[in-house]
């Protein structure tokens, strides 16, 4: 059965592996992008943005987003992503975890607040990593400060 609210996470990395995550992988699609500036998904990438991710929206009713293209699923995405932000109740997770899977991600990352143990388990088994109910820009402020913007190269130009 779907859950419907968040789980608290059976499992998650090490402080050392969830650092190694965020040096290691630079290509996040965040799924459940908004264009509302004023909501979490949209600080985040724009933070992720400017400390040299490449960012690709996942959201099926916006053409664009932060001026990148936005698909409507990660497979309809024509380039490696490395990491899988989710953005999205934890209801949704499970479907996302299989496109995840089938496309090759690293990693599969559920924002703070959300946690589905039954799709990262599946994610896991998979040989995918999994971080759950943490915000990767807080996890990144903590390793790597704030800092100034690093330069980005976006494969989507």
């Amino acid at each position: 059965m779907a859950s419907t609210q968040c789980e608290v996470p059976a499992f998650n990395p090490e402080d050392s592996e969830i650092k190694e995550i965020l040096s290691q992988h630079k290509v996040i699609a965040v799924v459940g992008l908004s264009d509302d500036p004023s909501k979490d998904s949209n600080r985040v990438a724009k933070y992720l943005i400017d400390h040299g991710y490449t960012v690709v929206p996942v959201n099926p009713t916006k053409e664009t987003i932060l001026g990148l293209k936005s698909y409507p699923n990660l497979k309809s995405i024509p380039f490696p992503v490395e990491i899988v932000d989710i953005f999205r109740k934890p209801a949704d997770v499970p479907p996302v975890v299989d496109e995840a899977i089938a496309i090759g991600a690293k990693v599969v990352w559920m924002q703070l607040g959300i946690a589905h143990n039954e799709a990262a388990k599946k994610a896991k088994e998979a040989g995918l990593k999994v971080v759950q109910s943490k915000c990767i820009k807080i996890e990144h402020t903590r390793y790597f400060g704030t800092g100034e913007p690093q330069v980005s190269f976006n494969l989507q130009q």
